[in-house]
């Protein structure tokens, strides 16, 4: 399934809604490095790929602007375990 994802830069989450439910990700921002700390996806909508979705925006963000990802957040740990191709810093 595919989310619409919105990056609210002001308040260091990406974010999205389903079934009026708010999921999100939250992370902090350093020159060089953008860390996800948590990632939020409450039970009720859980299951559907939502965590994985968040993630992936907020990474894809991360390389589009030349910052390391990095995970605080061990969902986001165990992403980013499974998708090394983000930690390649070519």
């Amino acid at each position: 399934m595919t989310y619409t994802i919105c990056h609210y830069p002001d308040q260091s989450r990406f974010m999205t809604e389903c079934e009026g439910v708010t999921a999100y990700v939250e992370y902090i921002r350093t020159d060089r490095v953008l860390d996800i700390v948590h990632t939020i996806v409450p039970q009720s909508i859980g299951g559907r790929g939502i965590a994985a979705a968040l993630v992936r925006a907020a990474f894809d963000y991360a390389r589009e602007n030349g910052l390391v990802p990095q995970a605080a957040c061990p969902y986001a740990h165990a992403w980013l375990l499974r998708h090394p191709e983000y930690l390649d810093r070519d």
